[in-house]
């Protein structure tokens, strides 16, 4: 069976039996039907006690992913199975993905959360609603322009841009207010995809509805003719940010659905990690540290990109650290990295010839990514993700691999096997967590400057030799330095295919410099975006995208969603 298929096949607890077992009361549950619910986290108690943390971040992937989300719902299950009350936190679906490449974002086989068909589509409204909200503050600006332009704003200097939560490249340079005076001041805008929105950064990061409108009121939109920074807060007697939290008022309160497998998840926010901060957010993690012995979460894509990131900016935002990591390793992305095909690595059948050679190339990509998640100080643990072309020799070479750099692994079969396929190594995360280690520590202090941190990423944690900055990027900096703004977390926008800014440059290279083209500052959420190499904030569909496998029957029934 297909992930659908197993999902649909699936029975299901009501969803108030899924809050009880982690003394969330009906008080505090407010279902979206029988198997899905928002936490009213205002009414939630407590177990008094902080619950340990653990990070599942990855190796760098291939473009069809080595299922992360998949392995953190299987160590999820496969920790209650070995007695430890868990949770699990991860990001909501975009619709980018689903109806492009990459697919859904609620794991797969049997350790998925579910149910699939609604988390993975419109779920609990969450996305439609930063998306609103982004796109009103949006058409303040120009509404403000529009009456008379008291602030004096530049409209060449809008940096504010229209979100929306689907994949088009035919919306990333636009050009709008035409049709005469009465619709509007003609400008050239621009689209993100909605993960990719400071909104959704803000809505991310923000720990409660006060910080949530404190933030959203410092995002700077324009500037003025004269370069000084306008702010959401100064468009309106009132600000924007009163607007904009209404219809993110609902949105804040955490989504409670469930695994396969009966583990309580909480699913809330979705930035991308390649062209945002990669984490769930801060509210979910936190309510479920309160709720639960050990909670699992996840970073996206590689550890260069999402775990650096909730280490310097999702972590000392939320006011947690990860306990221990797992690292997830995949045989396929081993050779991938070594030079075979996307084909040759999934490759059935016998005819294995040069591929034990392809992984001793490809192994020193996850070497580098075991030394960058060991520097973090918390202990480490990887996954081997089992898939069916897989041989026992390939599986126990990677095992050995591990365990020859001092890291601890285990071939985990969550796909196939839920968490039973995942209890040898929750077994021996547990130890790792009852042994009270340090939790992961941030890379910088809070005075390290952004080009500081930016050039220390690129040495230390992709390996390069340094970083190019573009005319318009040094600019941005100076301007930066000079206003004494630069002490802040960068987020990086690169590739997630390599540790260059190259997505053809696999492995491990050395000796390569890494060009920031442009610096966007996001007041609100707090860090600067990097923009690296030709990544671009809003992606485009691929030559055949996903959609074009999907119907619905007249019964209603979705097809060919996963």
């Amino acid at each position: 069976m297909n992930d659908a298929e197993i999902s649909l096949a699936a029975t299901l607890q009501p969803i108030s039996d899924i809050a009880a077992s982690v003394n969330i009361s009906d008080e505090a549950l407010i279902p979206y039907g029988h198997h899905m619910a928002k936490v009213d986290t205002q009414k939630v108690q407590g177990s008094g006690k902080r619950g340990k943390l653990v990070l599942v971040t990855a190796v760098s992937p291939t473009p069809a992913g080595e299922g992360k989300s998949t392995v953190s719902v299987g160590i999820a299950d496969a920790l209650n199975l070995v007695g430890s009350k868990t949770m699990v936190a991860l990001r909501e679906p975009s619709l980018g993905p689903v109806f492009g490449m990459k697919g859904g974002a609620t794991g797969g086989g049997y350790a998925q959360v579910v149910p699939m068909e609604n988390i993975n589509l419109h779920f609990t409204g969450d996305f439609h609603a930063i998306t609103s909200a982004h796109n009103l503050l949006c058409n303040l600006v120009d509404n403000h322009i529009f009456h008379g332009n008291e602030l004096g704003i530049d409209p060449r200097t809008v940096r504010i841009k229209r979100v929306l939560d689907m994949n088009d490249r035919n919306l990333r340079n636009v050009t709008i207010g035409l049709g005469g005076r009465a619709s509007g001041t003609p400008r050239e805008d621009h689209f993100e995809i909605t993960v990719a929105s400071e909104t959704m950064a803000v809505f991310c990061l923000a720990k409660d509805i006060d910080d949530l409108k404190d933030r959203l009121s410092r995002i700077v939109v324009a500037e003025t003719y004269d370069r000084k920074p306008v702010t959401a807060a100064e468009l309106g007697p009132n600000g924007a940010q009163g607007g904009m939290a209404i219809l993110l008022r609902d949105a804040m309160k955490p989504n409670l659905v469930q695994s396969i497998g009966g583990t309580p998840a909480l699913i809330h926010g979705g930035p991308f990690a390649n062209i945002a901060h990669g984490a769930n957010s801060v509210i979910a993690t936190n309510t479920a540290l309160d709720l639960a012995e050990t909670v699992v979460t996840e970073a996206g894509f590689g550890a260069d990109l999402g775990a650096e990131k909730f280490v310097n900016i999702t972590g000392p935002a939320g006011g947690f650290a990860a306990d221990a990591v797992t690292v997830v390793a995949t045989v396929r992305s081993v050779k991938y990295n070594g030079g075979l095909s996307l084909d040759e690595v999934n490759k059935p059948g016998d005819d294995r010839s040069g591929h034990i050679e392809a992984m001793e190339k490809g192994s020193n990509n996850l070497a580098r990514h075991l030394d960058n998640v060991k520097s973090y100080g918390a202990p480490v643990i990887v996954a081997i993700n089992q898939f069916p072309q897989d041989t026992d020799e390939e599986l126990q070479w990677v095992k050995d691999f591990c365990e020859a750099r001092g890291v601890e692994a285990e071939v985990v079969s969550v796909w196939a096997n839920g968490g039973e396929g995942a209890k040898a190594l929750a077994t021996k995360l547990r130890g790792m967590l009852d042994e009270g280690n340090d939790p992961v520590q941030p890379m910088f202090s809070d005075d390290t400057g952004v080009r500081a941190r930016i050039e220390h990423i690129v040495k230390n944690i992709y390996g390069g030799e340094g970083v190019d900055f573009s005319s318009a990027a040094e600019k941005q900096l100076k301007q930066l330095e000079d206003a004494g703004e630069d002490k802040v977390p960068v987020c990086m926008a690169k590739t997630q295919y390599s540790f260059t800014d190259d997505p053809k440059d696999l492995g491990a290279p050395e000796g390569f410099r890494v060009t920031v083209r442009e610096l966007n500052v996001r007041a609100g959420a707090g860090f600067v975006v990097a923009l690296t190499g030709a990544m671009m904030t809003m992606p485009g569909l691929p030559n055949e995208p996903a959609s074009d496998n999907m119907d619905v029957n007249a019964e209603g029934e979705i097809l060919g969603l996963f």
